[in-house]
């Protein structure tokens, strides 16, 4: 089985689902932004703040490109599909599976923007970042899930599906 790479807006689930099929799976879990702490040794919210969004991105894609992703499910940040070497590397051996949420239900459930580590340019509106986010995910899927109304139980059994394909 080939592993499993999600992506999507912060927000979409990507750790919530990963973890729940690295279970059914019996795969190990891993989440980038996890990984990402652990190589700058504090939260990506104060990294961003104190060395801004370019600085974190080239960590984020350092982190991504020593990884060995056989055998996972890997849960990336929102921000990974910013490099194409990241993007490239996780689509060689795993099947990269856009959880695409639309714009009204993300705000929803993100209710600190400012806080959550979302990497963005200075004074970018969520509306903007959303919008050139969804161009990068739509370039780099293997599958599209949509999961605005769905729950975390049917979006899980659709995942894995994909996943056992």
């Amino acid at each position: 089985m080939k592993s499993i790479v999600l992506i999507g807006m912060p927000g979409a689930g990507k750790s919530t689902i990963g973890k729940l099929l690295s279970d059914k799976l019996n795969l190990a879990f891993v989440d980038t932004d996890r990984l990402i702490e652990h190589e700058i040794k504090q939260s990506i919210q104060n990294y961003l703040d104190v060395n801004g969004y370019l600085k974190l991105r080239s960590i984020e894609e350092k982190v991504i490109l020593r990884e060995n992703i056989e055998n996972k499910v890997i849960a990336t940040g929102g921000s990974a599909v910013y490099s194409g070497q990241s993007m490239n590397h996780l689509g060689k051996k795993a099947k990269i599976i856009f959880l695409n949420v639309d714009q009204n239900e993300i705000e929803k459930r993100i209710t600190n923007f400012a806080t959550r580590g979302i990497t963005k340019r200075p004074g970018q509106s969520f509306s903007s970042l959303f919008k050139e986010r969804q161009k990068l995910y739509m370039k780099y899927f293997d599958y599209k899930v949509d999961t605005t109304h769905l729950t975390i139980d049917a979006t899980l059994k659709l995942v894995e599906k994909i996943a056992q394909s």
